[in-house]
């Protein structure tokens, strides 16, 4: 009995022992789970050989999103353009698209021009290069204008006519971009120089003539006794008055060629200064004179932004 006894106690003492084993298994399992999941929350784990190990692969910063410089994609399209237009002919009378370039990239961009609006704003390049911040029409601004600071020598041979340019207040316009490109057309060689007889000088004083861009209640004002009933712009009394409606939208009549639109209004209104009163079509297909209208139909004429194609 008491071997039994003895037995018995031995067997009931080493079920205990185990049990303490277990749990002392149990609670180290426990403690290292507990580190784990503590070390898994800060991105990592204790791997099979007890060191840190990635539990996810290290997040890499966001991509930035591509600066784009407008200035140098204008001036790659536009030599595009110009690649584009090596085959066609010479000769105006062929078509109208063939008696119409785009300025080259230096005249789209002007001096300093180096940011563009982003795309989306439903500005064109040549719109911006134009002057243009937007594509509002206000009916009317205020009335005051302002005066483009800064002078340009006259670039050419002849008589030197001096010019002020003059935008009104409250238009969404670049003054720099805007003069530019006024000058630049009038300055070109098709323009009214072209036979040496004439050159343009930019000035902010007194001028022998001034360009300005004015919204249509000011372009009737300053337009009357001319009827231009918020549509069309005129050249009197000194003053070639530019329609920032047109300027904007452009004709109908000029097939989405704005480019080639706002050259014809500034050398057409300009050209009434100096003396030109309107002509007429010569014919079917022919490229029409500077002189005619050209705002509305033309027809049977091609559009033509340049005197020097008159001959």
């Amino acid at each position: 009995m008491a071997a039994l006894e003895e037995s018995g106690t031995t067997r009931a003492g080493t079920r205990r022992a185990a049990a303490r084993a277990r749990r002392r298994r149990r609670r180290a399992v426990l403690t290292t789970v507990a580190v784990a999941v503590a070390l898994g929350g800060a991105g990592g784990w204790l791997g099979p050989a007890g060191g840190l190990e990635r539990l996810r692969p290290p997040q890499q910063p966001p991509l930035a999103e591509p600066s784009v410089d407008w200035a140098d994609l204008v001036r790659s399209e536009s030599a595009s353009r110009s690649a584009d237009r090596a085959e066609l002919p010479s000769d105006p009378a062929q078509g109208a698209s063939a008696e119409i370039d785009d300025p080259p990239a230096e005249v789209l961009l002007g001096d300093g021009a180096a940011e563009l609006p982003a795309p989306g704003s439903g500005l064109a390049e040549s719109d911006v290069a134009a002057g243009l911040l937007s594509l509002d029409v206000p009916r009317a601004a205020g009335g005051a204008l302002v005066v483009v600071p800064g002078a340009q020598p006259a670039p050419g041979p002849g008589q030197v006519r001096t010019i002020r340019i003059e935008v009104e207040a409250g238009l969404d316009v670049d003054l720099g971009l805007f003069a530019h490109t006024v000058m630049s057309t009038l300055n070109d060689p098709r323009g009214w120089g072209a036979d040496g007889s004439i050159t343009f000088a930019r000035t902010d004083g007194d001028a022998d003539l001034r360009v300005v861009l004015a919204s249509p209640d000011l372009v009737d004002e300053m337009c009357a006794p001319l009827e231009t009933v918020g549509k069309v712009s005129c050249g009197i009394k000194g003053h070639a008055v530019l329609n920032y409606l047109r300027w904007v939208e452009g004709s109908q009549s000029w097939g989405g060629d704005k480019v080639g639109y706002r050259q014809y209004l500034v050398n057409h209104e300009v050209g009434h200064i100096l003396g030109h009163r309107h002509e007429y079509c010569g014919g079917a297909g022919q490229v029409a004179p500077l002189m005619q209208q050209q705002t509305g139909p033309m027809s049977p004429c091609l559009p033509n932004p340049w005197p020097a194609n008159d001959v």
